[in-house]
């Protein structure tokens, strides 16, 4: 047996209101980077590209290193810390001796870099803090994931590496990863504008 579902009976002026909260709470979903479908590819991308153009001695992701260097910095440099090396998404991990000789790329990755900040919100240029993350973070990645080579990187002089080793992730679960960090740092972004 089924029993009748009450009727909701607003006025006039009460259903244009709930009306309006909807159209604006579904507006607002939509914009979301979740469900954009250039940004799940642009997630995908960073889980499966390989840092260094894939000279480390096992596979290890440009998200996962995107990851490492959030969990160094304070909170509010998170996200720019999560979307550092977004633009690699479009244009590839180039090694930075590599990078030196293609003085147009530098134009490239910054038309690339200037919509990522104007997407989510971010400074043209990066806080230091999170230029720091990302120097430890490659030291740290030396060290535990490329081949040992005794050469000096200049980048890298008095820049001590993490404690921790780095035990790279298998590409899903960098894009999983990756992925719930990222939702979870847009999320408190969200709620701290809000307020």
């Amino acid at each position: 047996m089924s029993r009748a579902i009450p009727m909701l009976r607003l006025t006039p002026q009460a259903a244009g209101t709930l009306q309006q909260q909807h159209a604006k709470a579904t507006k607002d979903l939509r914009a979301l980077p979740r469900y954009s479908k250039e940004f799940d590819r642009q997630l995908k991308a960073l889980a499966h590209l390989c840092r260094f153009n894939g000279h480390t001695r096992e596979f290890y992701s440009v998200g996962q290193h995107s990851c490492i260097v959030a969990e160094l910095v304070p909170e509010e440099h998170k996200l720019a810390a999560l979307l550092h090396d977004a633009t690699e998404a479009y244009l590839g991990d180039i090694t930075c001796p590599l990078k030196q000789w293609m003085p147009d790329y530098r134009g490239f990755e910054d038309v690339i870099w200037g919509r990522v900040c104007e997407r989510f919100d971010l400074a043209l240029n990066l806080p230091a803090c999170v230029l720091l993350a990302d120097l430890i973070a490659l030291a740290t990645e030396r060290r535990d994931l490329m081949p040992t080579d005794p050469a000096i990187w200049d980048c890298l002089v008095g820049i001590e590496p993490m404690v921790e080793i780095i035990r790279p992730w298998p590409a899903a679960e960098s894009r999983i990863t990756y992925h719930q960090r990222l939702m979870d740092q847009l999320s408190i972004e969200h709620r701290r504008k809000a307020a």
